[in-house]
């Protein structure tokens, strides 16, 4: 790898599960999205992944509270990829869709596959929590389609093996466009276990062409950064993954961990990818229209 591989750095602002009681830098308020975005950008940051939450805090699928929320992201700073998750667990698919149709974010996360999905304490001798997150085909390919339609491009989430074999079926069927953007999970209880061997074989079986990053969870994630760096991937980091630098010390912004995720990659000998170099590498055109045009009238814009 070299400085002619440039790195696609990806923050995950704010998840819908971990409070201010956990780290007390997580955004709430759209106010608080625009103030993070901005330090992510000036320290490298070309993708923002964003969870909704109400101002309260509470998680949120609303199309309002996206729309409030990429705004203020949007007024912030002069370009930026905008990703929305549409992973939950009890709400319904047509709900997740609502806000994609109605916002058209120019990236959408989709998990490709179900499993346990669980966090476990060694002090404990328990689980924390344990469910069942369920995505079975007929949703993703429900996903799929409506991305297709609306011009969106897909971020697959693999968090195991499986769920990498679960593409090359879905380019089969035509409903999955080449090329891929492809990102490997590692860190959950019940996906694969966070060790670079691991994300070697998750690299290795991605479909040829493809572009492919790590996201790791917890403190596990810096090893999975280096490990992804050093074998040509992107790499994503941010509060909703991780709140913690190398050294064990809480980060007091997403800017904080984009700085880190900046500097292990010149370390490597790569840089970091300009907004521009991004879209190129995951196949998304930027649209004519502005991106606050979009949001504000979509249907206009869709018309221009």
């Amino acid at each position: 790898m070299s400085v002619d591989d440039p790195v696609v750095i990806t923050c995950s602002i704010s998840g819908a599960i971990a409070n201010r009681d956990q780290c007390p830098a997580i955004p709430y308020t759209p106010q608080e999205y625009g103030a993070e975005a901005r330090r992510i950008v000036d320290e490298g940051g070309t993708m923002i992944h964003i969870h909704a939450r109400k101002p309260d805090g509470a998680p949120s699928y609303e199309v309002e509270d996206f729309r409030a929320i990429t705004e203020a992201i949007l007024g912030e700073v002069d370009d930026v990829i905008v990703n929305y998750s549409t992973g939950a667990i009890g709400v319904p698919v047509e709900k997740r869709l609502a806000y994609l149709r109605a916002l058209r974010p120019e990236v959408a996360a989709l998990n490709m596959g179900s499993m346990n999905y669980a966090k476990y304490s060694r002090a404990r001798k328990d689980f924390v929590f344990q469910t069942v997150f369920t995505n079975p085909f007929d949703e993703i390919i429900e996903f799929l389609r409506a991305m297709n339609e609306l011009g969106i491009k897909p971020e697959h989430e693999c968090f195991d093996l499986g769920h990498v074999g679960s593409l090359p079926p879905l380019l089969d069927m035509g409903v999955l466009k080449p090329p891929l953007h492809v990102d490997c999970v590692m860190g959950v209880v019940g996906g694969a276990p966070p060790t670079a061997r691991n994300l070697a074989a998750m690299a290795d079986n991605v479909p040829a062409g493809s572009h492919w990053g790590v996201i790791g969870i917890s403190r596990d994630q810096w090893r999975l950064v280096a490990a992804a760096l050093t074998i040509g991937g992107s790499i994503r980091v941010g509060l909703e993954d991780n709140f913690y630098l190398p050294d064990g010390e809480m980060a007091r912004s997403n800017g904080e961990l984009i700085a880190k995720a900046r500097q292990m990659t010149e370390d490597v000998g790569r840089r970091p990818a300009t907004v521009a170099e991004a879209r190129e590498l995951l196949g998304v055109p930027r649209r004519d229209v502005t991106r606050r045009d979009v949001i504000t009238h979509p249907i206009e814009a869709a018309e221009a």
